[in-house]
């Protein structure tokens, strides 16, 4: 199943585990992002379009990573007039993982998040604990 997004004020085409580049999206490495803005969903050639957007349809991304692109430099320069003018911008980025495309108005899962928030809190717990132990027993000895 596909869907076509906008987002950004640009049009994206995306399937289940696609991952992209979008324009900035307040979040954490993790969270889930609902885009709404869904102009068409189907698949093969059930294919619903939207004027302009379909009536509820989510599309569910999780954010990977937060970053910024190459930068672009403008730079002016008008001749024999000693003007030069130079100016770099750097767009802000967010690298998503579409996880699942819903319609009729369901709500997507939490399951992304969870599994994010368990890796991170299962190492530190573990790592820690070892190194003590081996502490205490040199000083015993």
């Amino acid at each position: 199943m596909f869907a076509v997004i906008k987002t950004g004020g640009k049009q994206y085409r995306v399937a289940a585990n696609d991952v992209l580049k979008i324009e900035k999206v307040s979040g954490e490495v993790g969270d889930i992002v609902e885009i709404g803005q869904v102009l068409a969903h189907g698949e093969g050639e059930n294919v619903v379009i939207g004027a302009p957007l379909v009536e509820g349809a989510i599309v569910a991304a999780e954010i990977v990573a937060q970053g910024k692109s190459r930068t672009v430099i403008a730079f002016k320069k008008r001749r024999r007039q000693n003007s030069r003018r130079k100016i770099g911008h750097r767009q802000l980025l967010t690298t998503v993982r579409i996880s699942e495309i819903l319609t009729g108005g369901a709500k997507p899962s939490k399951k992304a998040a969870a599994k994010a928030e368990a890796k991170e809190d299962a190492p530190k717990k573990e790592k820690a604990a070892p190194k003590k132990a081996k502490a205490e027993d040199a000083a015993a000895e």
